[in-house]
Protein backbone atom coordinates (compact mmCIF):
# COMPACT_ATOMS: atom_id res chain seq x y z
CA UNK A 1 0.00 0.00 0.00
CA UNK A 2 1.50 3.77 -1.04
CA UNK A 3 0.69 6.63 1.04
CA UNK A 4 -1.92 9.08 -0.48
CA UNK A 5 -0.53 12.15 -2.02
CA UNK A 6 -0.85 15.28 -0.06
CA UNK A 7 -4.02 16.87 -0.82
CA UNK A 8 -4.82 20.12 0.96
CA UNK A 9 -8.03 21.96 0.37
CA UNK A 10 -8.84 25.61 2.51
CA UNK A 11 -11.94 25.14 4.35
CA UNK A 12 -13.60 26.47 7.33
CA UNK A 13 -13.84 26.00 10.85
CA UNK A 14 -10.90 25.28 8.90
CA UNK A 15 -7.96 26.20 6.79
CA UNK A 16 -5.52 24.55 5.05
CA UNK A 17 -6.21 20.46 5.85
CA UNK A 18 -4.08 18.49 4.25
CA UNK A 19 -4.94 14.22 4.26
CA UNK A 20 -2.35 12.14 5.48
CA UNK A 21 -1.60 9.16 6.58
CA UNK A 22 -2.70 9.69 10.01
CA UNK A 23 -6.88 10.24 8.67
CA UNK A 24 -5.91 6.99 7.01
CA UNK A 25 -4.11 5.55 9.62
CA UNK A 26 -7.52 6.09 11.59
CA UNK A 27 -9.90 4.69 9.73
CA UNK A 28 -7.77 1.77 9.27
CA UNK A 29 -7.93 0.90 13.16
CA UNK A 30 -10.09 -2.37 14.03
CA UNK A 31 -11.71 -0.49 16.91
CA UNK A 32 -12.47 3.08 17.53
CA UNK A 33 -10.84 4.72 20.19
CA UNK A 34 -12.66 5.94 23.15
CA UNK A 35 -14.45 9.39 22.54
CA UNK A 36 -12.31 12.38 24.37
CA UNK A 37 -13.49 13.78 27.59
CA UNK A 38 -15.03 17.46 26.42
CA UNK A 39 -14.26 20.28 28.36
CA UNK A 40 -17.16 22.51 29.64
CA UNK A 41 -18.29 25.04 27.40
CA UNK A 42 -18.71 29.04 28.16
CA UNK A 43 -22.36 29.22 28.30
CA UNK A 44 -21.96 32.25 26.47
CA UNK A 45 -20.70 30.03 23.33
CA UNK A 46 -23.49 27.52 23.34
CA UNK A 47 -26.63 29.40 24.50
CA UNK A 48 -27.86 30.20 21.13
CA UNK A 49 -26.97 29.11 17.30
CA UNK A 50 -25.15 32.73 16.92
CA UNK A 51 -23.05 32.15 19.66
CA UNK A 52 -21.72 29.07 18.45
CA UNK A 53 -21.19 29.38 15.47
CA UNK A 54 -19.26 33.03 15.99
CA UNK A 55 -17.18 30.89 18.48
CA UNK A 56 -16.22 28.28 15.84
CA UNK A 57 -14.67 31.10 13.62
CA UNK A 58 -13.70 33.11 16.97
CA UNK A 59 -11.15 29.82 17.58
CA UNK A 60 -9.44 29.21 14.93
CA UNK A 61 -8.94 32.91 13.79
CA UNK A 62 -6.09 34.67 14.94
CA UNK A 63 -2.60 36.26 14.20
CA UNK A 64 0.41 34.19 13.45
CA UNK A 65 2.39 33.59 16.33
CA UNK A 66 -0.81 32.90 18.70
CA UNK A 67 -2.05 29.82 20.63
CA UNK A 68 -5.79 28.84 19.82
CA UNK A 69 -7.58 27.93 22.46
CA UNK A 70 -8.32 24.27 21.51
CA UNK A 71 -9.90 23.34 24.71
CA UNK A 72 -12.71 25.77 23.46
CA UNK A 73 -12.65 23.87 20.44
CA UNK A 74 -13.40 20.91 22.09
CA UNK A 75 -16.04 22.57 24.36
CA UNK A 76 -18.67 22.95 20.96
CA UNK A 77 -18.09 19.84 19.50
CA UNK A 78 -20.31 16.44 20.35
CA UNK A 79 -17.67 13.60 21.57
CA UNK A 80 -17.63 12.02 18.03
CA UNK A 81 -18.33 14.47 15.35
CA UNK A 82 -16.58 15.01 12.19
CA UNK A 83 -15.09 18.21 10.14
CA UNK A 84 -15.18 16.90 6.99
CA UNK A 85 -13.16 18.82 4.05
CA UNK A 86 -13.62 18.21 0.36
CA UNK A 87 -10.81 18.16 -1.56
CA UNK A 88 -10.89 18.14 -4.77
CA UNK A 89 -8.62 15.52 -7.06
CA UNK A 90 -7.73 15.78 -10.59
CA UNK A 91 -10.71 16.71 -12.41
CA UNK A 92 -12.89 19.20 -11.34
CA UNK A 93 -15.57 16.67 -11.15
CA UNK A 94 -13.38 14.50 -8.72
CA UNK A 95 -13.88 15.36 -4.70
CA UNK A 96 -12.44 13.17 -1.97
CA UNK A 97 -14.24 13.96 1.49
CA UNK A 98 -11.97 13.50 4.40
CA UNK A 99 -13.41 12.21 7.66
CA UNK A 100 -11.41 14.33 10.86
CA UNK A 101 -12.23 13.84 13.79
CA UNK A 102 -11.85 17.47 16.31
CA UNK A 103 -8.56 15.65 17.44
CA UNK A 104 -7.26 15.28 13.69
CA UNK A 105 -8.04 18.50 13.01
CA UNK A 106 -6.15 20.41 15.69
CA UNK A 107 -3.39 18.02 15.06
CA UNK A 108 -3.25 18.73 11.27
CA UNK A 109 -4.47 21.92 10.91
CA UNK A 110 -3.58 23.66 13.99
CA UNK A 111 0.20 24.41 14.03
CA UNK A 112 -0.58 25.74 10.39
CA UNK A 113 -3.36 28.27 11.94
CA UNK A 114 -0.55 29.45 14.55
CA UNK A 115 2.38 29.66 12.68
CA UNK A 116 0.88 31.21 9.78
CA UNK A 117 -2.08 33.23 11.13
CA UNK A 118 -5.51 33.14 9.86
CA UNK A 119 -8.88 35.24 9.94
CA UNK A 120 -12.02 33.20 8.73
CA UNK A 121 -15.41 35.43 9.10
CA UNK A 122 -19.13 34.47 7.95
CA UNK A 123 -19.99 36.44 5.61
CA UNK A 124 -23.87 34.41 5.06
CA UNK A 125 -26.10 32.07 6.63
CA UNK A 126 -29.11 30.21 5.94
CA UNK A 127 -30.33 28.36 9.24
CA UNK A 128 -32.74 25.43 8.59
CA UNK A 129 -33.87 24.21 12.13
CA UNK A 130 -36.67 21.82 13.20
CA UNK A 131 -37.25 21.14 16.72
CA UNK A 132 -33.94 20.32 18.42
CA UNK A 133 -31.86 19.97 14.86
CA UNK A 134 -30.46 22.58 13.02
CA UNK A 135 -28.54 22.68 9.67
CA UNK A 136 -26.31 26.11 8.99
CA UNK A 137 -25.39 26.87 5.38
CA UNK A 138 -22.84 29.29 6.55
CA UNK A 139 -20.43 31.43 3.94
CA UNK A 140 -16.92 32.20 4.76
CA UNK A 141 -13.96 34.27 3.69
CA UNK A 142 -10.27 33.69 4.97
CA UNK A 143 -7.70 35.84 5.13
CA UNK A 144 -4.10 35.22 6.34
CA UNK A 145 -4.23 38.56 8.68
CA UNK A 146 -7.66 40.38 9.96
CA UNK A 147 -6.10 43.28 7.64
CA UNK A 148 -5.79 41.91 4.04
CA UNK A 149 -7.66 44.01 2.19
CA UNK A 150 -8.95 40.17 -0.02
CA UNK A 151 -9.63 37.80 0.83
CA UNK A 152 -7.31 34.04 -0.46
CA UNK A 153 -10.63 31.94 -0.36
CA UNK A 154 -13.92 31.23 -0.04
CA UNK A 155 -16.36 28.87 0.84
CA UNK A 156 -19.44 27.15 2.33
CA UNK A 157 -19.26 25.42 5.59
CA UNK A 158 -22.32 23.14 6.34
CA UNK A 159 -22.84 22.54 9.80
CA UNK A 160 -25.31 19.86 11.53
CA UNK A 161 -25.71 20.93 15.28
CA UNK A 162 -28.05 19.41 17.97
CA UNK A 163 -29.84 21.20 20.93
CA UNK A 164 -30.07 18.96 24.36
CA UNK A 165 -32.39 21.27 26.22
CA UNK A 166 -29.36 23.12 27.91
CA UNK A 167 -26.89 24.11 24.89
CA UNK A 168 -25.73 23.75 21.44
CA UNK A 169 -23.45 21.28 20.04
CA UNK A 170 -21.57 20.99 16.86
CA UNK A 171 -22.20 17.05 15.48
CA UNK A 172 -20.68 17.38 12.23
CA UNK A 173 -19.27 20.26 9.25
CA UNK A 174 -18.35 19.48 5.84
CA UNK A 175 -16.81 22.58 3.90
CA UNK A 176 -16.24 23.34 0.26
CA UNK A 177 -13.12 25.57 -0.37
CA UNK A 178 -12.84 27.50 -3.62
CA UNK A 179 -11.10 30.93 -4.94
CA UNK A 180 -11.49 34.12 -3.66
CA UNK A 181 -13.25 34.97 -7.26
CA UNK A 182 -15.34 32.35 -7.38
CA UNK A 183 -19.38 33.60 -6.75
CA UNK A 184 -21.34 32.22 -4.06
CA UNK A 185 -24.92 32.20 -4.69
CA UNK A 186 -26.54 34.93 -3.30
CA UNK A 187 -29.04 33.38 -1.60
CA UNK A 188 -26.17 31.99 0.90
CA UNK A 189 -24.98 35.33 1.35
CA UNK A 190 -27.88 36.62 3.28
CA UNK A 191 -28.34 36.52 7.60
CA UNK A 192 -31.43 33.97 7.39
Amino acid sequence: MTLPRLACAVGAAAVVVCASPLVHRAAAQDAPPPPPTIPAADPADVGSLDAILAALYDVISGPAGQARDWDRMRSLFTPNAKLIPVNRQGAPTEVDPRFLSVEDYIELAGPFLEQRGFFEREIGRVIERFEHIAHVFSAYDSRWTAEDPEPFARGINSIQLVWDNERWWITNIMWWGVGPDFEIPGKYLEQR
